[in-house]
C-alpha cells in the first residue's frame, strides 16, 4: 500500500462533487455508503448530458452523432485500458458486474466438461460466485471452497495446494472484501493457479476505486468492475485476456460481430453511460501527476489511498473506543480498504442506520452486502448483518467523527 506525505485536496475534491451539497433534516448529508456505489463526480455527469444532449445514436452510421458514439466507447476504453494496464481490445462493457460475469461463465462453461472443477471464495460477494455455481450445475462440474477464517477475516491460502487440482478450470476471487476491506493477496493467489493452468477470475468491484489495480501483477485472466463504484455511472467493465478473449465462444446474435470486445456486448450499449467513464477515471489521474495518464492514475491513487487510510484509522480508532462496538476486520498487518464492518450487540443493525440518518444526516447502510456466505460464517447473517462505513476521498474528518460521535449518543441513551 502506497503512502505519500503530500497534503490531500479535499476541499477541492468536494466541490467536483454536486450531492454532497445536499442537505437532511437541516445537516449536510455524510455519505458514507459508498462500498454500495460511489456520488459521481460532476464531469462525469456533464459527459453524459453532453452526450445525450448533442443527440445519441447507435453503431455504425455514416452521420455524426453515430460516430461521436464510437468515439465515446473508444475513448472509454483506452481510459479503462490506462486504468487497469490492460489492451483496449480486451475490454467489454455491459449492464453490471454481474450480468458480465454470468455472460463470460456461461460461454467458458461451453468448453467445460463433467467432472471438471471451479474454486470459489467464501469471502466473496455473490457476484463472484454464484455465476460459478451456476455454470457448474449446468455441466456437472464440482465447485470446491477457498475457505475464509472467521477469525482473522483472511482466506486460508495454506489450503490452495490441496484445493488446485488437474481438474480445476477456474478459481475465481475478489481482489478486496466490499464487507469486510480484507485485500487479498491476489500475486499469490494467480501464481499458484498459473503453474497448473487455472484461469483467475477476480472481483475489483470493491477495489476500484480505493488502489491502483495493475491486472498483469495480480495476474487476472479475467477481471470485473462497475463504474459506479468509483465515481462514474452504473456501466459494468470485463478486462479479459486477449487469448482467452477470443477463445470465448460467447452466446450472441447471428448478425452480431464476432471479434473482441464488441462479441460480448449483446444488444444496444449504455452509451450515455459509456461517455461518463472516461472523466471518473480523468478525477483520478487529476489527483495526480505525471507525464501519461498511466502514471497520473497510479500518482492519483497514491495519494487518495493514503488520505482514505487516515481517515479510516480515526474511524477504526474511534469506534474501538466506544463501549459495545464490535469491529469486523483483519489485523493491522493486513491490507484493507477504508470499509469497517461493525455490530453493537442488543441494538438491530437497521435501526442503528435508521438513527444515524435520523438524528445526524449520515447515510450509511446494513445488511450482508452479498457476502452471505462470510456472514454465514460469522453468525450474523440472520441477525441483521453489519453495519458498515465506507469511506471515499469526498469525506471528511468531520464526517468521521460525527458517526463516532453520534454513536457515542445514540448508545448513551
Amino acid at each position: 500500500m502506497t503512502m505519500t506525505t503530500e497534503r490531500f485536496p479535499i476541499e477541492a475534491v468536494r466541490e467536483q462533487f454536486p450531492a454532497l451539497k445536499r442537505t437532511y433534516k437541516g445537516k449536510p448529508v455524510a455519505y458514507l455508503d459508498g462500498p454500495g456505489g460511489s456520488q459521481v463526480v460532476k464531469s462525469s455527469m456533464d459527459a453524459i448530458y453532453a452526450y445525450m444532449a448533442n443527440g445519441g445514436a447507435n453503431l455504425h452510421g455514416t452521420f455524426p452523432s453515430s460516430r461521436e458514439t464510437e468515439t465515446h466507447i473508444a475513448d472509454a476504453k483506452q481510459a479503462v485500458a490506462q486504468l487497469f494496464h490492460a489492451d483496449p481490445e480486451e475490454i467489454a462493457f455491459g449492464a453490471n458486474m454481474t450480468t458480465l460475469t454470468y455472460a463470460i461463465a456461461r460461454a467458458l462453461g461451453r468448453q467445460w466438461q463433467e467432472g471438471d472443477e471451479i474454486v470459489v471464495s467464501e469471502l466473496d460477494h455473490r457476484a463472484n460466485v454464484d455465476p460459478w455455481l451456476a455454470i457448474a450445475k449446468d455441466r456437472g462440474m464440482t465447485i470446491r471452497w477457498l475457505k475464509v477464517d472467521p477469525h482473522t477475516l483472511t482466506l486460508q491460502l495454506d489450503e490452495l495446494d490441496s484445493l488446485l487440482t488437474s481438474k480445476t478450470k477456474l478459481i475465481a476471487v475478489g481482489l478486496a472484501s466490499n464487507a469486510v476491506g480484507t485485500i487479498n493477496d491476489l500475486a499469490f493467489i494467480s501464481q499458484k493457479a498459473r503453474d497448473k493452468g487455472i484461469l483467475v477470475a477476480v472481483d475489483a468491484v470493491h477495489a476500484a476505486p480505493h488502489f491502483a489495480i495493475d491486472r498483469d501483477a495480480i495476474g487476472a485472466d479475467l477481471l470485473l468492475c462497475s463504474a459506479y463504484k468509483f465515481f462514474g455511472p452504473h456501466v459494468g467493465i470485463a478486462v479479459i485476456r486477449k487469448p482467452i478473449f477470443e477463445a470465448l465462444d460467447v452466446y450472441k446474435l447471428a448478425p452480431a460481430p464476432s471479434f473482441v470486445p464488441d462479441k460480448l456486448e449483446t444488444g444496444t450499449q449504455n452509451h450515455e453511460g459509456i461517455a461518463g467513464i472516461k472523466p471518473a477515471i480523468e478525477f483520478i489521474a487529476g489527483l495526480g501527476a505525471g507525464d501519461t495518464l498511466y502514471e497520473q492514475i497510479r500518482s492519483g491513487y497514491a495519494l487518495l489511498e493514503d488520505y482514505e487510510n487516515k481517515l479510516a484509522e480515526k474511524l477504526r480508532k474511534g469506534l474501538g473506543e466506544i463501549d459495545g462496538v464490535t469491529l469486523y476486520q483483519a489485523d493491522e498487518h493486513v491490507p484493507k480498504t477504508p470499509t469497517i464492518a461493525f455490530r453493537i450487540p442488543g441494538y438491530e443493525p437497521r435501526d442503528i442506520c435508521s438513527r444515524l440518518c435520523e438524528e445526524y444526516s449520515i447515510f450509511i447502510a446494513d445488511g450482508d452486502f452479498y457476502a452471505s456466505t462470510l456472514a454465514e460464517k460469522i453468525g450474523v447473517r440472520e441477525d441483521g448483518g453489519w453495519i458498515r462505513a465506507g469511506l471515499a476521498p469526498y469525506n471528511t474528518e468531520e464526517e468521521v467523527e460525527r458517526l463516532i460521535n453520534g454513536l457515542k449518543q445514540i448508545l448513551a441513551g
